[in-house]
């Protein structure tokens, strides 16, 4: 892995991430292709749209179809035909996610599956061998997502824990070409988030994360953290901020110095009729779209807003059509990557204040929806 930053606007940064299968411009946001797909869209179309890499789920695809499948197609890259770089995750947000169904120890965690009831283990070695078995290019350390709100000393003992798993798998060798990110952890309180961070960095990560936020916090308190932490971390080293996906949020986010983003929000909202652009949401129900005759948004470049109108795209909707979640779902990728491309523009010519400050007074206008 080479990472180089060729720029800065006071914390934010430009830069490009050079791995095993192509290089990725920073700040990135990552489409989530959680079962191995980026659901509703090919892997050509996900590309065209401008992504150059994308977030697999350790947790999903070691259940389903599981490890020995993927093998036998030498890697996830070839089993879903995706020839860029691949981030996976490493199972720890998923397993926190089944709070009901889970038991947490030392050694890792015990949970049901959802898929057919069994009882599955999961730990740092655990992870660790299902992602070098998907031969992604970023492989995160496994880590406990800390609940919010937490005490003091539920996130203190959550943290600790997650830096000792860490230290575990940091001494599980990876296939060639893989490098491993450490996830920092600590709720709401600055000064664990600072303990976390200094003990990744002591074990040595080839990038570091910020997990546990966008799990129900204020906004405020997101930013808190973000602005406290974002630069204590290390300067020559990608960032990332999981699971973080909101326009206002990635603009915050690359403010403080955050390379990296990965959020389901564009397609999990696309196939619930929200589509984005820069004069907020068009959300497909509503009845102003039933004969609008223009595309989802002027001059979005996007083959969805080239052919199709909002009218039509709300008809799909209404009546169930698949084809109507797959334009929904391109638009969107295309409206995030724009996005990101016109950050890192604003970046590289020092004017990204003025930038999020416009995008965010047209976002909050709401226009799109409405005649």
């Amino acid at each position: 892995m080479r990472f180089s930053v060729s720029h800065r606007d006071r914390y934010a940064r430009c830069g490009r991430l050079q791995l095993a299968h192509g290089s990725v411009d920073t700040p990135a946001f990552m489409p989530v292709g959680t079962a191995g797909a980026v659901k509703t869209v090919t892997p050509d179309e996900v590309r065209l749209s401008g992504a150059q890499i994308i977030l697999g789920n350790t947790f999903h695809l070691g259940l389903r179809p599981g490890t020995e499948v993927i093998e036998t197609h030498g890697g996830l890259h070839r089993f879903m035909g995706w020839d860029g770089p691949i981030l996976t995750d490493s199972g720890g947000f998923q397993v926190w996610s089944l709070a009901a169904d889970r038991e947490i120890h030392e050694a890792g965690v015990r949970f049901r599956s959802p898929v057919d009831g069994s009882i599955v283990f999961l730990g740092p070695e655990e992870s660790m061998r299902i992602q070098r078995a998907l031969g992604s290019d970023v492989v995160m350390a496994f880590d406990e997502c800390t609940a919010y709100p937490a005490s003091r000393e539920q996130a203190s003992e959550s943290m600790l824990r997650s830096l000792r798993w860490a230290r575990r798998c940091r001494a599980v060798s990876l296939a060639p070409g893989q490098v491993l990110f450490g996830i920092a952890q600590g709720g709401m309180y600055e000064d664990l988030r600072v303990e976390s961070l200094a003990g990744l960095e002591e074990i040595g990560f080839d990038g570091y994360a910020l997990g546990g936020l966008s799990v129900g916090e204020p906004k405020a308190e997101m930013a808190r953290v973000l602005e406290t932490i974002t630069p204590r971390m290390s300067a020559d080293k990608p960032r990332y901020l999981m699971g973080v996906g909101k326009p206002e949020d990635l603009l915050a986010g690359v403010a403080a110095g955050i390379d990296m983003f990965d959020c389901v929000l564009p397609t999990r909202n696309a196939r619930n009729g929200w589509l984005y652009t820069a004069n907020g949401i068009v959300r497909l129900k509503n009845a102003v779209h039933r004969s609008a005759t223009g595309p989802v948004e002027e001059g979005c470049e996007c083959p969805t807003c080239g052919r199709y109108s909002r009218s039509y795209l709300r008809h799909l909707h209404s009546v169930g059509e698949m084809l109507g979640a797959r334009l929904c779902t391109i638009h969107n990728l295309y409206f995030f990557q724009s996005l990101m491309r016109d950050i890192r523009a604003a970046v590289t010519q020092d004017r990204l204040a003025g930038f999020a400050r416009g995008f965010l007074d047209r976002y909050a206008s709401g226009k799109a929806d409405v005649a």
